[in-house]
Order: C-alpha cells, then sequence, then structure tokens
C-alpha cells in the first residue's frame, strides 16, 4: 500500500484532499507514505458507530475527529490532505466554521460566567478532576481545561477577570509543570452558540432510546445541524484494497470515487538493513529514517555520497531502481496509558472501613465540629449499637476500605471491646510463621546452586523474529530480566504480572527456548483442562518449528501418550511439558524450569508438591492480577517480580453501553456477533431465575446454542462443558459470575451483563476484560431492568464506566479482588478467614511488619501522636468543595512521613485550589508537628491559651509558652521548639 500512496503523492501535489482507506492500520501506513511524499496529513479515527448509537463509548474516537478536522481547516498549506477510514468520511462531519477554536492569552479578560456557557457549547464536561481531553473544572479562580486538541491539561489563574498565569499540568498527579503564555481550546464536535446549544438539546429530548442517559455525549453528533459532507466538499482519492466485507453502511458514494493506480517505480522492502545491503545498493540514493541519530550510528555504516540520515518518526520502507527508503523504527502503539476518571478506591458513605485499633466500621462522611471553641474535621465512623467515632483527620492513616474475598459477610466491631486487639494477636502469630516460612524457603532457595541456563544469540534473535509482532518494551525487560536470572547461576524465583492478552505467554516461552535448546527441560503447570489446551496450541505453534518437543498431560492424554512422556522424562530428553495437576505425578531427571500459571488456583498440598520439584530448578510463576503494594515492597528482597502493563498493539478497546434491557438490543447484540462466526456470554447472577433466561433468549433468537453454567454445577461438568464452548459446541455462555476469572475465549466477544447495577464498579470492569482479548472489537452490555428507578449514584457510576473503556482502565483497579486473588498468590497459604477478620489491607500491613521484623529492615516504628491543640485547622470546604477530593488530601497528609512531604502537597493545594487560607495552612502546621512529634519521641501535643505541653512516651514533658492565645502563635512556638530540637 505504501508503495501507491508514496509514489502517488510525490507526483500529485495539490489534486486530492481526502485520502480514503480500510482503517486505523491502513491510515496509519498511508501517514507515513503521504507526509514523505510532501503532503500534511491529518488521520481520522475508524469511526464505527452507525446512526442512532449511544456515542459515550466512541468517545476517544470523536475527540480524534474534532482535533483533526480543526487542525485541518487551521492550516494553510495547499499540500494538507485528511487520510480517512471509508467508515468515517461515509458520516457528515463538523464544517470549517464548527470547529473555530478560541485562544486565550495571558492578561486577557475572561467573565466566567459567559465563559462556562461558551465551554458547555464546546462541548466540554465539567468534573471534579480534569483528567481527559474535552473536560473542564472552575474553581475560585482557577479554571483547569483539557483542550480537545492538546496533549496536556492547562491550568488558568485568574486575578478577579484578568488571565493571571496559564500552565500546563500532568493529569496523573494534577501538579503544575510548565508555563504558557496562551491556550487555544478546540470544540469537542462542535462549538454552539446560546440558540444553537438550545435546539440540540430540544432535539434530543425526541430520541428514543433505551440509553440512561440522553445528553449531548450520547447523541448530541446525530442531531446538532450544520455538518458536511467532505466528499462533496474535497476531492477525494480511495485505496484500490479497501476490505468492504464487514461493512453494513451505504458504500455506494464510494463507487464515483477515483481509486489509487497500482505502483509502477517503488514496491515495499523487506529486509534488514547493514553494511552488506548497502554495499550492494551503493548505487542508489539511499535514505535511512530514524527518530534518534544514535539508532542510525550504532549501525555503524560506512558513510557515502548516496547515503543519508534523515531524522523522521515515519515508518516507511520503499524500494525502486534509483531508491532505497529504510526505517529504523517500529511501530509503537498510538494510544497512550490514561488514567480513569472513575476513583474507584474513594470511600463512600455505607461503605465498610477497618480502624487500625478499632475493628471494621462504616464510613458516615466529613464532619466539621466545634471542639471547645475550635472548629475541627472528623471523620465519622459508626459501630455496632450506632456507636459512632470521630476519628481527627490527621489520623485518617489509621483506617482503610475494609475488603476481604468475595461473598465474605461483614460484621461491625463493637466499641469499646478489647476483642479485636485479641484477634489481632492471634492474626499475628499466626503471620509470624507464615513470614517465617517464605523467609526460610527464600534463604534456603539463595543457597542452592541452580542451573544454568544460556541461549546461543543468534539462534534466540531468530526465535524472537518469528513472534509476528514486535514486543511491548515491558516484554523486553521482563524476558532480559529473566534471561539474567537463568544464566546467573544462581535459583530464580520471579513473578511475571500482567493483564490477560498482554503476552505473559510468549515472555514465558522466551524461557521455555532457552531452557530446552540449554538441553534441560521444563514443566509448565496449569489449573484447568480448558487452559492446558490452550497452551498446548500456542506452544506447538510457536516452538515446534525450533524442534522444541513439546508435550502435554492431563485427564485427556492416553495411557500410551502418558508411558512415552514418562520415559523420555526419565532418560533426560530435552523437552517441554504442558500439565493440570496431573504433572504433579511424574519425575523429571532434568528439570531446569517450572511455570505455574495462575498460582493462586493450586490447593496448599499442590503447591507443597510443586516446591519439592523445584529446589534447583527455576520458578516462574504468572499472574493476571496486580501485586499489591505494600506486599510488594515487603517482598521486594527475596522474590523478583516482572510486570506486563502495555497492552499490544492490535488489541482494541471494549465498546461498553449502558442499556435498558430490551428485546430488540439483546437480539441485535447476540445476532450481530453471531454473524462475524464470534460467542457471547450472557451474565445473570441469580441461579434461580436461570431456566427463564434461557427460555426468553430462546425465544428472542431461537435455535441458539445456550450452555447454561453456575456454582451448583460440579467442577468436572463445568470444565468438560467450557472445553466444548471454547471449540465453539455452543454460541451461548449463560453463566453466574464464575466467568470473571481465568476464562480466556478468543472467540466470545460480546459479553452482556444483566442487572449491571447490582455488581460492584470493579467486578463490572474485571467483567468487561473477559472479551476483546485477541484483535477483534470486543462489545459490553451493563444492562438494568428500569433506567427510572436507578438510584443518581449507580446512574453515574455506569454511565462513567460507558466513558472509561479504554485498554488498560481495568488495571488501574486498587485493593479489589483482584488483589486479594494476587495477595493470596504470593503468600501461598489459605488465609481467608483471617482477612475477614480484619481486612485485606490491614492483613497486608501486618504480614509487611512481620517480613520486615525478620529482615531486620524494620524501620523506627513511627508511634501516634495525639494532638490536642486548641486551634482552628481543616481543609477548608470553601477552597477545596467536593467532600472526595478533601478526603484524598487528608488521607495523603495522614500517610506522611517527612514534613518536606506536607510541604510538597500544600503547593500542589495552593496550585489546584489557589491561596491557601489560615484554615487549610494550620492544618497542614498540625500535620508538620505530628511528624516532627513522632521522630522526637512525642506522645501527645495540647494547649490550653497560651500554654503548650508536649508529652514523651516515657512520661516526660516539656512545656512551652506562646506569646499569645491565638492559633498562628500557639503552632508557631511549637514549631520553633521541635526544628531547633531535630
Amino acid at each position: 500500500m505504501q508503495s501507491r500512496v508514496y509514489e502517488f503523492f510525490k507526483t500529485h501535489k495539490d489534486q486530492f484532499q481526502i485520502l480514503i482507506v480500510g482503517d486505523d492500520k491502513d491510515a496509519l501506513k498511508a501517514y507515513a507514505a503521504a507526509s514523505y511524499a510532501g503532503r500534511e496529513c491529518f488521520i481520522l479515527p475508524d469511526f464505527r458507530a452507525k446512526n442512532g448509537d449511544d456515542l459515550r463509548t466512541f468517545n476517544s474516537e470523536l475527540l480524534d475527529i474534532s482535533k483533526a478536522l480543526s487542525e485541518f481547516h487551521l492550516s494553510t498549506n495547499p499540500n494538507k490532505l485528511i487520510i480517512s477510514p471509508f467508515r468515517t468520511i461515509l458520516n457528515k462531519l463538523p464544517n470549517a466554521n464548527q470547529l473555530k477554536v478560541k485562544k486565550i492569552n495571558f492578561a486577557d479578560t475572561i467573565d466566567l460566567n459567559s465563559f462556562k456557557d461558551e465551554m458547555l457549547g464546546y462541548g466540554y464536561t465539567f468534573v471534579d478532576i480534569v483528567e481527559s481531553r474535552g473536560e473542564i473544572r472552575v474553581s475560585g479562580d482557577i479554571i483547569d481545561i483539557f483542550s480537545v486538541g492538546d496533549e496536556q491539561p492547562c491550568r488558568i489563574t485568574l486575578d478577579i477577570d484578568i488571565v493571571e498565569s496559564i500552565r500546563r499540568f500532568d493529569p496523573a498527579t494534577q501538579k503544575s509543570i510548565s508555563n504558557e503564555e496562551s491556550i487555544t481550546i478546540t470544540p469537542y464536535v462542535a462549538a454552539l452558540s446560546d440558540s444553537e446549544f438550545k435546539s440540540t438539546l430540544d432535539s434530543l429530548q425526541d430520541i428514543k432510546s433505551n440509553n440512561l442517559v440522553n445528553d449531548l455525549n450520547s447523541f448530541g453528533f446525530w442531531v446538532i445541524d450544520g455538518f458536511i459532507d467532505y466528499l462533496e466538499q474535497f476531492k477525494a482519492i480511495k485505496d484500490c484494497e479497501i476490505d468492504y466485507d464487514d461493512c453494513d453502511m451505504d458504500i455506494s458514494k464510494l463507487s464515483s470515487i477515483d481509486t489509487l493506480p497500482k505502483s509502477k517505480i517503488y514496491r515495499a522492502f523487506e529486509g534488514s538493513i547493514n553494511s552488506d545491503l548497502i554495499a550492494f545498493h551503493k548505487d542508489k540514493k539511499i535514505e535511512i529514517l530514524s527518530s534518534n541519530e544514535s539508532a542510525f550510528r550504532a549501525l555503524g555504516l560506512d558513510i557515502n555520497p548516496n547515503l543519508s540520515f534523515i531524522k523522521s518518526d515515519l515508518i516507511l520502507n520503499l524500494i525502486s531502481k534509483d531508491e532505497l527508503i529504510i526505517s529504523l523504527n517500529r511501530l509503537t502503539s498510538r494510544k497512550k496509558r490514561q488514567k480513569t476518571s472513575i476513583v474507584l478506591d474513594e470511600l463512600k458513605i455505607g461503605d465498610f472501613v477497618v480502624h487500625s485499633e478499632y475493628g471494621i466500621g462504616k464510613f458516615a462522611g466529613l464532619e466539621l465540629i466545634c471542639v471547645l471553641g475550635n472548629s475541627k474535621e472528623f471523620v465519622v465512623l459508626t459501630y455496632q449499637n450506632d456507636d459512632r467515632l470521630l476519628l481527627p483527620t490527621e489520623h485518617l492513616d489509621m483506617i482503610d476500605r475494609y475488603i476481604a474475598g468475595s461473598g465474605a459477610v461483614v460484621n461491625l466491631d463493637k466499641l469499646g471491646k478489647a476483642s479485636f486487639t485479641k484477634l489481632k494477636q492471634k492474626v499475628k502469630e499466626k503471620l509470624f510463621i507464615i513470614a517465617s516460612k517464605i523467609i526460610s524457603l527464600a534463604a534456603k532457595r539463595e543457597l542452592i546452586e541452580g542451573v544454568k541456563i544460556d541461549i546461543d544469540s543468534a539462534e534466540f534473535a531468530s526465535f524472537q523474529a518469528q513472534a509476528g509482532f514486535e514486543y511491548t518494551q515491558d516484554q523486553s525487560v521482563a524476558i532480559s530480566s529473566i534471561l539474567n536470572h537463568l544464566r546467573s547461576g544462581k535459583v530464580m524465583d520471579m513473578l511475571l504480572s500482567g493483564d490477560v492478552g498482554f503476552g505473559k505467554t510468549e515472555v514465558a516461552m522466551n524461557a521455555i527456548f532457552a531452557c530446552v535448546k540449554s538441553g534441560f527441560q521444563a514443566l509448565f503447570f496449569v489449573p484447568t483442562t480448558l487452559l492446558c489446551a490452550q497452551h498446548y496450541k500456542s506452544l506447538s505453534d510457536r516452538l515446534s518449528k525450533f524442534d522444541i518437543d513439546v508435550r502435554r498431560l492431563d485427564r485427556f492424554s492416553t495411557a500410551k501418550d502418558k508411558a512415552r512422556l514418562l520415559a523420555d522424562l526419565k532418560d533426560s530428553k530435552p523437552l517441554v511439558v504442558i500439565g493440570t495437576h496431573a504433572l504433579l505425578s511424574v519425575q523429571s531427571a532434568n528439570l531446569g524450569l517450572i511455570i505455574i500459571d495462575e498460582e493462586h488456583k493450586f490447593g496448599v498440598k499442590q503447591k507443597e508438591k510443586l516446591k519439592e520439584f523445584s529446589d534447583h530448578s527455576h520458578l516462574l510463576s504468572m499472574s493476571a492480577t496486580p501485586i499489591p503494594r505494600s506486599l510488594n515492597m515487603a517482598l521486594s528482597s527475596i522474590k523478583s517480580y516482572a510486570t506486563l502493563t502495555t497492552p499490544p498493539l492490535d488489541r482494541l478497546d471494549v465498546r461498553t453501553f449502558v442499556k435498558q434491557w430490551d428485546r430488540s438490543l439483546i437480539k441485535e447484540a447476540i445476532m450481530r456477533e453471531l454473524r462475524r462466526a464470534g460467542q457471547i456470554f450472557y451474565l445473570h447472577n441469580k441461579i434461580a431465575d436461570m431456566p427463564s433466561i434461557e427460555r426468553e433468549i430462546k425465544d428472542i433468537v431461537p435455535n441458539l446454542k445456550i450452555l447454561t453454567l453456575h456454582s451448583k454445577i460440579d467442577a468436572k461438568t463445568s470444565e468438560d462443558e467450557m472445553i466444548k464452548f471454547a471449540n465453539g459446541e455452543y454460541d451461548l455462555l449463560l453463566c453466574t459470575s464464575i466467568v470473571e476469572s481465568g476464562i480466556h475465549i478468543p472467540n466470545a466477544n460480546t459479553i452482556i451483563i444483566d442487572e449491571a447495577n447490582k455488581f460492584g464498579i470493579a467486578d463490572l470492569h474485571q467483567l468487561r476484560g473477559r472479551v476483546g482479548r485477541g484483535s477483534k472489537q470486543g462489545y459490553c452490555y451493563f444492562l438494568v431492568e428500569n433506567k427510572d428507578e436507578l438510584s443518581d449514584e449507580s446512574l453515574k457510576r455506569l454511565v462513567a464506566l460507558e466513558s472509561n473503556s479504554f485498554l488498560g482502565s481495568g488495571a488501574l483497579l486498587a485493593y479489589h479482588d483482584l488483589e486479594i486473588r494476587g495477595g493470596g498468590n504470593l503468600i501461598g497459604e489459605a488465609q481467608s478467614g483471617h482477612i475477614e477478620a480484619i481486612g485485606y489491607s490491614l492483613y497486608l500491613k501486618m504480614l509487611e511488619d512481620e517480613i520486615n521484623s525478620l529482615l531486620n529492615k524494620n524501620d523506627k516504628k513511627e508511634s501516634q501522636v495525639d494532638i490536642k491543640l486548641s486551634v482552628n485547622a481543616f481543609l477548608n470546604s470553601e477552597l477545596i468543595s467536593e467532600d472526595r477530593l478533601r478526603l484524598e488530601l487528608y488521607r495523603r497528609l495522614s500517610k506522611c512521613n517527612q514534613a518536606s512531604e506536607v510541604y510538597e502537597i500544600g503547593g500542589e493545594i495552593e496550585d489546584r485550589f489557589g491561596k491557601l487560607d489560615i484554615y487549610t495552612k494550620q492544618f497542614l502546621d498540625i500535620i508538620v508537628i505530628k511528624i516532627m512529634s513522632a521522630q522526637q519521641g512525642f506522645k501527645s501535643v495540647s494547649s490550653y491559651e497560651q500554654n503548650i505541653t508536649l508529652t514523651k512516651i516515657d512520661g516526660t514533658k516539656v512545656a512551652l509558652k506562646s506569646p499569645s492565645k491565638d492559633d498562628d502563635d500557639v503552632l508557631a512556638e511549637i514549631l520553633r521548639y521541635l526544628r531547633k530540637n531535630r
């Protein structure tokens, strides 16, 4: 394709303004070729929405359309070119006038009320925290806005109505990073006047849909007046090899558009660059493209007059009789890692929390309370008998969200009883045993000489080259780390963590390749027969072409195959065996590597047996769960980690729709998947309703082959039936949330979740991850029975999920079921009872303390300091109006260990919310006093009028007197003393 595009646009300078291609991949290739031919190119995304579709799930495409078309219309270059997938250009799109930008300069005057109205007309969404393009926040004299056309958001500070400063800020940290003279605000879809905005809102009311919300973000694109047909306005040409098979749009208007001619001069060049290649083509003009000169210099080529280095990010490889163009660049994902705007670990009223001293209670919100004439903000917790605990916000680090295993029954503790202290002591004793086991096992492995595995680099490079894709940076780092361990002579114990489909198996195959080619055997343990079959196929496809013997052992293996395998293992034949727990009974005479997939699914006895296997062998455990942060820190010195967080290049986002249940919708979703020979998951969490649900689905789509599975069906039957489903013997799997983990069916790419409002947001994220695991587009439907009966909170969260369907959003879940499984994976013992008793976060913290204690790594334990100061101190709600933001800042401040961290957060608050008021400053001072007092061995700090008392842990006291009883004088006197004595 690139040869056609380059050759055509090199000679046709300004005759065509639109190039029509097949999809996003073709658009990227065409962009490189046309750009190098001298055109200024603007890429439109592959927009696959049908007229009337809910557009929240197509949010990123609409943002890209707005950005690209706005830049196209602003450009004065006569050689400008729109490159568009055919589906996108078939839609009417915003015109030049609708995409006019707004510029704000330093010292401009802004009327805030009219500016807010203008931004509503521009399609911007008003939010608490600006993190994604098209969002805006106005708080006091600070405007945070993420323009559609920008890579980073801007913070505009006003002095009444004059622009005092414009700064870029990092959406992840919310901190300012650079100053700007101006900002250009690009409309999202269209810039609407007041009258057009009202008219559009009226049109939205006429749309009949089963959507939860009919708003501008959902349907605006379909109802805004004035969009134009770009194919009528501009001269277009189309590629000659577009595949229209999967398109149900009317493509008749494309038939009259000219087609790119076949290339006559250029053709694609495939090969690697080296001195021999340059010497062979020495008479040609050779241009080498690279984004950095170092990569070019690393080639060590002899420079000649025909050879030139071109600094460019483009990927273009072409050859003609006179010319050779080679790019050293590699394709990287265009998608940037995004941060979800759903704050998943924020506390909400009614959430269970665990206090490190008082046990499990319920979070009841923040309250500003006057104590002895002074105002302070407290976190209110409720316990048994509606008893209330007022927790000073400076001690927020003493509580954490309560999390236990799925289905755990939560019992509130009783205030004042010592039972929780006794319970903690019992858990501590048990944790001491677990920590000792972990450390002794690690110490034992450290002393054992491991199998040395090294590999011929040329053969290994050939293996990697045949992967069929470019490794992500995460994969390359993980492979390099594993190979270093294997050749070190010490036994490897590594955990490889990464989302399903992010390439863990490919990393494992690199280790297997090195092991078997070095003359050793490798055992690959998996928890289910289904996974065994899937991995056997993957490994056979990749490894057998390199003469690596791949075997499998599970309950479907024949007696003959098993006998041959046992004999070969005994004879030390180099091979790899993938197997279930059946593999635990074999003996390997020459074992180099053990790989365990989804270790948490093996029982305790099975794990003990696995450890017996692995005395001298290297151990690689793989998990689709994130590593719990606190345990990661504790175990970092005794276990190696590698994490895969980057999605593969061809992985697509899962299109997410939130709808009211509707027969026609169910039919449409099922039929679309069947048309592309795919399969469907249908989730319903009430087992008793399943027969009626199955009848209803069959009534909607007759002759559908449905498999029903739930927890009351025995494990062997479930597994046998799942294998049939994976082999395509069923069209639809009707099940409870048992599908949530460990099922990898690349052909099932539509999931329908019934009564989605009854699931937690973390569960919904997790369930959505069951589809879209290959290169096919995944579809997810969150259905509710009656949208009018939803609470505002449920509605808000479901709609947010719809807008946050990008890749990696599920990996942003903190402290949920994923991490609970991850924790169990590392700890290696069934501890669900203890976790339920004290909560997962406290359990991990106590385990971390025990491990650090045994490793003699205990930092000086900071004691809790009781602060009883008669001062007004709190984060002012007039400065930070949203409770959740104040709570998050309180939490971060309470966890600070150094005064410098407090001042850094203070600077961030001023940056984000404006000048600090006296109450906020005084609260920051109290946190500094708390930290410095703990460091100097004080257990309490109190004051009455001008008299201040600091009490040491041993009971000795220090008396101070401030110049007056004013709050600022009292705080200044304490800080003066603490700084002088540190």
